[in-house]
């Protein structure tokens, strides 16, 4: 019989799950009402799920009113794991919200008698796995494990989550985060490096090496998931002059996903190029860019004719119109040159930026080391909401830098890389959360709740 929240901790653990969350259930939180989620999109950032979709149920009013997400999820008891099929989350971009329906739906072994009813004082635990699956357990009223959450003191939030310390070590993320980051800040010096995929330290020196190095110190190799890095943050790097005023040196870079529409997409960038490409600036032969800045409040760009929109939003109301909206770059005469669908970088933003971390660095050579700075910004809850509105008032922008070599032979080399980028003053305004930590002393100092 599991009587305490340490045993469900443990319980999840052996399946797997290594991040552990609860949530207090209100009357409405049941099979019949679906499960609140919270009043914008950051639960995605919570809750692992597949690919985000415009709904197609004819009992809709509109499948533009709202969108899906399948979630892999298990019930949980001291008897066995079992799988709900139907569980899915489901997105209201109108209001915004989001809910978890389903839960029950297949799953001889689902908690129904707490989950059917209405009653004050019920909890659900959820323990999230590397793999993607979420594991429930739920605790009626009165129950010892319900009982304990309810009387959590200064329990860490993330949205209408209470965010569970790690049943051995006693310690949330955030914690375990920020005395890693100390530790290494005290490390001083670091040559440059990264962890190969077999997990070995090896020399590295390029001028993305500064993120490559802080990954090697958290232990993180190296890979091509859209995943975040450490225990469900992301850790970005930025460089700076000094540790004082910490200026950055460059805009940060958020994410760089490929369009998904558009002739970009659709008739292949070779097409994409020669129609809005121009001849390189330095005079380089043969070679055709894209590039530039291009966000919502400038005009079209007058080396490739091309300005960005988004299509499907409601920049008044801050609201989506249109879940199958887009973020679109449209030539003076309509056309869609590349495009990415609001459910698709939706799901990009949400998986790799719920939690993130930013942290300064210095570098010198020869030969090539890294220092990690004495201050952090941590950033929880992102929103997608939030990310729309900072592309509107043009804090969020696309900074491509795309190229064809031996654009005039039967096989042009091509370089793809399509960046959304924020300036780092603005970096605050797409998180509900956000906090600057000084790593000596030990002080956390929240300035947006």
């Amino acid at each position: 019989m599991i009587e305490s929240v340490s045993g469900v901790l443990a319980l999840m653990k052996s399946h797997g799950a290594n991040r552990f969350y609860a949530k207090k259930l209100a009357p409405n939180d049941n099979s019949k009402n679906q499960i609140y989620l919270g009043g914008d999109f950051s639960a995605l950032n919570v809750i692992p799920h597949g690919s985000i979709y415009a709904d197609a149920d004819e009992k809709a009013s509109s499948k533009r009113d709202r969108a899906k997400a399948d979630v892999d999820l298990y019930w949980v008891d001291e008897h066995g794991c079992y799988r709900a099929p139907g569980a899915q989350l489901i997105l209201y971009p109108k209001y915004p919200e989001v809910r978890m329906s389903g839960f029950l739906k297949g799953c001889r072994n689902a908690p129904g008698k707490v989950l059917r009813v209405r009653d004050e004082g019920r909890v659900l635990v959820l323990g999230m796995t590397e793999d993607k699956r979420v594991l429930g357990f739920a605790a009626g009223k009165g129950h010892p494990v319900a009982m304990e959450v309810l009387a959590l003191p200064d329990a860490p939030m993330l949205g209408v989550f209470i965010e569970l310390s790690d049943a051995a070590t006693g310690e949330d993320t955030r914690t375990v985060l920020l005395a890693k980051l100390a530790a290494i800040h005290q490390k001083l010096w670091i040559p440059s490096q990264r962890l190969n995929r077999g997990g070995a330290l090896q020399p590295y020196i390029a001028s993305n090496a500064g993120g490559y190095t802080l990954e090697a110190e958290l232990g993180i190799s190296p890979n091509g998931y859209s995943e975040p890095d450490f225990l469900g943050w992301e850790i970005k790097q930025y460089g700076v002059r000094d540790f004082e005023k910490f200026l950055p040196r460059s805009p940060v870079t958020l994410m760089t996903p490929e369009p998904t529409g558009g002739i970009y997409h659709d008739q292949g960038v070779d097409v994409f190029l020669r129609r809005f490409g121009y001849p390189d600036k330095n005079g380089k032969p043969d070679r055709l860019n894209f590039g530039g800045i291009y966000d919502c409040t400038k005009d079209f760009h007058p080396d490739t004719g091309l300005k960005l929109e988004l299509q499907g939003y409601d920049s008044i109301k801050r609201k989506i119109t249109d879940i199958d909206g887009c973020i679109a770059l449209v030539s003076r005469d309509g056309e869609v040159a590349a495009l990415w669908k609001f459910t698709e970088f939706m799901e990009h933003w949400n998986r790799k930026h719920a939690q993130a971390a930013y942290v300064p660095s210095l570098s010198h050579s020869p030969p090539p080391s890294y220092r990690y700075g004495p201050r952090v910004l941590l950033c929880e809850e992102a929103d997608f909401g939030l990310l729309l509105e900072a592309m509107t008032a043009g804090a969020v922008f696309y900074d491509p830098a795309i190229k064809m070599e031996s654009a005039s032979s039967s096989k042009p080399k091509i370089k793809r890389r399509s960046q959304f980028r924020v300036r780092h003053e603005s970096l605050e305004r797409l998180y509900q959360r956000t906090g600057h930590f000084q790593l000596q002393p030990d002080t956390m100092v929240w300035t947006k709740e």
